[in-house]
């Protein structure tokens, strides 16, 4: 895992993790209190979005969003 943060707020940041097939980007609230992740297939850059209070959570939603066909935002499925 890869990750950033804001040199005015170290409790805004931004973490990459990766698999041969998912990129997961992880970006915290500007107050560090929740997260937002998105999970990007890496052979067809489709992607899905979750947010939650606990990084975990999120990564899990977005995956799974990603991969079962759930709930997306509508500019991806506009695709």
């Amino acid at each position: 895992m890869r990750g950033l943060h804001e040199a005015a707020n170290p409790r805004h940041r931004l973490r990459v993790e990766h698999d041969q097939h998912t990129l997961l980007v992880h970006l915290s609230d500007e107050d560090g209190h929740g997260w937002s992740t998105i999970a990007i297939d890496r052979a067809t850059r489709q992607w899905a979005v979750a947010q939650s209070r606990r990084q975990s959570d999120t990564a899990r939603r977005a995956y799974d969003r990603l991969y079962s066909g759930g709930p997306v935002p509508s500019s991806r499925a506009a695709r």
